[in-house]
């Protein structure tokens, strides 16, 4: 199998495993991430950690060969498989952490940024180096980068296509933090410190921020207004609240 999807504690694992290909995406490894998402979402995982198997990638990103000689019809859904399969994590019910060991380029690249968090090894390496032969990214890259690092550094690394090692990732914020070592088990320590925490409030707290970058201020201040409202109403707010005040730790029920 191209695609590994375990549970461990309280984490649902994704791990793309073809490592004989650098984790390179085929049409059929990105239909199948779909589906583990999906999987994953109907499950009781209160964290989605994405990752790939080996040393020395992530996730290479396409197969070019599967790229020559595709209609301009096959090449559009193509690119509308990889937005759709990679959407998924926006729409998620739970927060998502890619694991970056290694290559992050192209659609690599493309699914860490649909996660909701990165973590990053030593050795990771980003990329969009789409326009090194002769296209632009087409899973998402140029719509999520921007909302991360601004449209300046964007612009620079997908019009170069250059790599940007951990370090350089972390400083322009597109990747939350760099681990020297024991990745997969520091990415479960990251997730713990929110994973506890109300589903419900997670979700509308996600919802709230990615409306910043979709709409006005004042739009998205009704929008924060309506989410802050439903959170209020949830019988995981009066447990936290309660809580707080008999000073114990609260225990949410995601209800």
């Amino acid at each position: 199998m191209s695609i590994e999807l375990r549970f461990e504690e309280e984490f649902a694992v994704l791990t793309i495993n073809r490592p004989e290909a650098l984790n390179a995406l085929s049409f059929a490894l990105i239909r199948e991430i779909g589906d583990a998402i999906d999987a994953v979402d109907a499950s009781r995982a209160r964290a989605l950690i994405v990752t790939g198997a080996g040393e020395k990638s992530f996730c290479a990103g396409a197969d070019i060969k599967e790229l020559l000689g595709r209609s301009l019809s096959d090449q559009r859904k193509g690119a509308e498989l990889g937005q759709a399969a990679f959407g998924k994590l926006d729409r998620l019910s739970i927060p998502s952490v890619a694991v970056v060991n290694g290559f992050a380029f192209g659609g690599g690249c493309e699914l860490a940024l649909a996660c909701t968090f990165r973590l990053a090894s030593s050795n990771a390496r980003f990329a969009l180096p789409e326009i090194k032969l002769g296209l632009i990214p087409g899973y998402g890259g140029t719509q999520r980068l921007p909302r991360l690092v601004g449209s300046a550094r964007a612009m620079e690394l997908i019009l170069t296509g250059r790599a940007a090692k951990a370090e350089e990732a972390f400083r322009i914020g597109l990747v939350n933090r760099v681990v020297e070592s024991h990745l997969l088990p520091s990415a479960f320590e990251f997730a713990r410190e929110f994973s506890g925490y109300s589903l419900l409030a997670l979700q509308f707290a996600r919802e709230a921020v990615q409306r910043a970058f979709d709409s006005n201020l004042e739009q998205g201040l009704k929008t924060e207004a309506d989410l802050s409202t439903l959170a209020y109403s949830t019988a995981d707010s009066v447990e936290g609240m309660t809580a707080f005040l008999e000073k114990r730790r609260p225990v949410f029920k995601d209800g």
